[in-house]
């Protein structure tokens, strides 16, 4: 395994990041099995693992506590914190109040006295960025973190938060989570430029796609039903059109779909990992068996051919969408100004 280099934080890193989601009652409900995993990808050389308070509301992060006693040290543990975790209204964000709550939970769960990387899941319209950097520089100082890292943010966000930290003296986000694959590569545009320009860190969800890039899903063909049901960019018939072209472009170089997805996503150098959500041991065997993968230039050529640079074919469900495309109210005039104009 080569690591990597985590941004500017002399962090060593595997390509692969061990994403915990699956674990719990969301994915795989078996604690033990869960565990098993877990230990597979460590003792392959991952020695980097991500998860979040909301997933499968906290027992991911309980799994992943109990996965890793006595092997913690070794382990470059992130979690996330900003989606909802009850009803009560400030049981989520990133207000201060809220941070401070989440962050002990999580230690809690986790088992541990300290989060290496420490993110915020989602952006948050309602508080000021500086109240939250605010608040993690705190609990940098305090040694229950280690670094701060931010997840789905626009890139002129990123660069705000960079500002605002640097104009108040606080710590600054020195990683960012953006979802990256063959088929969304719209972070190619200014994302990614900007982590790098800043030294940030940047770990990418779903490089396969939400499962599109496994192969399971094909176009006219009864697989994967359940999911395909549920989750709209499983059907997008754009998408599934781009994955007809790149399977024979897979068979043509010998390699699985998932490895040629997999050694795409870290093949940029504004990346650092790539996360992988393995549910069962036997899909976490294939994307190992897939980590010395390299791509050459006439592939990755190819692959601009089908997908070109920045371009995003369809989009993710669970993609975030800034409330300025998600409230007409933010893009719309009022109707009288509207109607004098």
């Amino acid at each position: 395994m080569q690591y990597r280099t985590l941004g500017r934080t002399g962090i060593k890193v595997s390509p692969y990041a061990l994403g915990a989601m699956m674990f719990g009652a969301i994915g795989n409900p078996d604690h033990d099995d869960s565990i098993r995993i877990v230990h597979r990808a460590l003792d392959a050389g991952i020695n980097f693992i991500d998860t979040a308070d909301a997933y499968a509301h906290g027992e991911s992060e309980e799994i992943i506590g109990k996965a890793l006693k006595g092997r913690r040290d070794n382990v470059v543990l992130a979690t996330k914190l900003h989606l909802p975790m009850g009803d009560d209204p400030n049981q989520r964000g990133n207000s201060r109040r809220w941070i401070m709550t989440a962050v002990e939970n999580s230690l809690r769960r986790l088992r541990t006295d300290h989060i290496d990387l420490y993110q915020i899941h989602r952006p948050d319209p309602d508080t000021d960025v500086e109240e939250t950097l605010s608040a993690l520089s705190d609990l940098v100082h305090s040694g229950k973190v280690h670094v701060i890292g931010s997840s789905t943010m626009p890139a002129s966000d990123i660069v705000e938060a960079q500002w605002v930290a640097e104009r108040r003296n606080l710590e600054r986000f020195r990683t960012e989570q953006p979802t990256y694959s063959i088929l969304n590569r719209g972070i190619e545009t200014e994302v990614l430029p900007v982590t790098q320009r800043y030294g940030m860190g940047t770990l990418v969800w779903s490089p396969l796609a939400q499962g599109l890039l496994t192969g399971r899903i094909r176009k006219g063909q009864q697989t994967d039903l359940r999911r395909a049901a549920y989750f709209k960019h499983l059907s997008d018939e754009r998408r599934l059109d781009a994955v007809e072209r790149l399977i024979p472009l897979a068979e043509d170089a010998g390699l699985p779909l998932t490895h040629l997805a997999m050694a795409f996503a870290i093949a940029h150098p504004g990346v650092t990992s790539a996360i992988i959500g393995p549910r069962t041991m036997e899909q976490l065997d294939d994307l190992i068996a897939g980590t010395e993968v390299t791509l050459t230039d006439d592939l990755l050529d190819r692959i601009d051919e089908i997908v070109p640079p920045g371009t995003d074919v369809g989009t993710l469900d669970m993609a975030y969408r800034p409330q300025a495309l998600q409230l007409p109210g933010l893009r719309r005039r009022p109707t009288a100004e509207r109607a004098a104009a």
